[in-house]
C-alpha cells in the first residue's frame, strides 16, 4: 500500500484525520473511542467483569457501529468505477458533516454515531477490490511493522523500510494534537474542519488519480 509517495502521503494525512477525530470522540465520551475498536473493547470486556452494563452496551454499540461503516466503504470499493478512493472519502466527508450538523441542531447521540460510522469508512480507502487493505484510523499494525522492518533492515534488507509507518504513527499522534486542541476550543464544532479536510482530499485524489 505505502509503495509511492502519493500513497505515503495520502495515508499520512488521513491518519492525522484520524487521529483529529479520535481524539475529539475521546474527549467527548470521556474515555472511549470513535476509531480505536481495539480500546473500546477492551473496556466493553472490563465493564462486563466489574457489571457496568450501560457503559459496556455503549462500547457495543460503537464497535457495531464502525463494524457497519467499515462495511459501508468497501461497498463504495467493490461499486463500479476504476478508482472509487474520491467517492469513499466524499463518504466520510458528508458522513462528518452530519455528525457537526446533528452536533449543531443539539442531536449529540446522532453525531457520535456519524462520527464513528465516517472513520469506519475511511478504512476502506486503500481497500485491494475484494480484499483486505491498510487500516487507516489505527496504527498498532504499523507500530508491529517498525519493529519488524527495523529489524528486516538490520539483517540486510531495506534500510529505510520502516519509516512510512513511522511515519504514519507520527501523523495520528500529531492530528490528535490538534484534535484535542480544537476540541477544548469549539467542542464537537471542531469536527467541520476534519469534513473540511476529508472533502479536499477527495477533490485533491479525484484530480490526480491518473497522473
Amino acid at each position: 500500500m505505502l509503495d509511492s509517495r502519493r500513497n505515503i502521503l495520502l495515508a499520512c494525512a488521513l491518519s492525522a484525520l484520524a487521529g483529529y477525530v479520535d481524539a475529539i470522540g475521546f474527549l467527548n465520551l470521556g474515555g472511549l473511542f470513535v476509531s480505536f475498536m481495539s480500546g473500546n473493547s477492551t473496556r466493553m470486556g472490563v465493564s462486563l467483569a466489574e457489571g457496568q452494563w450501560a457503559s459496556a452496551f455503549e462500547s457495543l454499540g460503537l464497535i457495531a457501529l464502525f463494524v457497519v461503516g467499515a462495511g459501508v466503504g468497501s461497498l463504495i470499493v467493490l461499486g463500479r468505477g476504476a478508482n472509487r478512493q474520491p467517492w469513499v472519502l466524499l463518504a466520510e466527508a458528508l458522513l462528518l458533516a452530519a455528525a457537526a450538523l446533528g452536533d449543531a441542531l443539539g442531536i449529540p447521540g446522532f453525531a457520535v454515531a456519524a462520527i464513528v460510522l465516517a472513520m469506519g469508512v475511511e478504512n476502506a480507502v486503500f481497500q485491494i477490490h475484494g480484499g483486505g487493505g491498510l487500516g487507516l484510523t489505527y496504527v498498532t499494525g504499523a507500530l508491529v511493522k517498525i519493529g519488524q522492518l527495523a529489524a528486516h533492515a538490520l539483517r540486510g534488507g531495506a534500510r529505510w523500510g520502516w519509516v512510512s509507518n513511522l511515519l504514519l504513527w507520527a501523523a495520528l499522534v500529531a492530528g490528535s494534537l490538534c484534535g484535542a486542541a480544537a476540541y477544548h476550543w469549539i467542542n464537537l464544532g471542531a469536527i467541520w474542519f476534519a469534513s473540511a479536510a476529508a472533502l479536499a482530499l477527495s477533490a485533491i485524489v479525484a484530480v490526480t488519480v491518473h497522473r
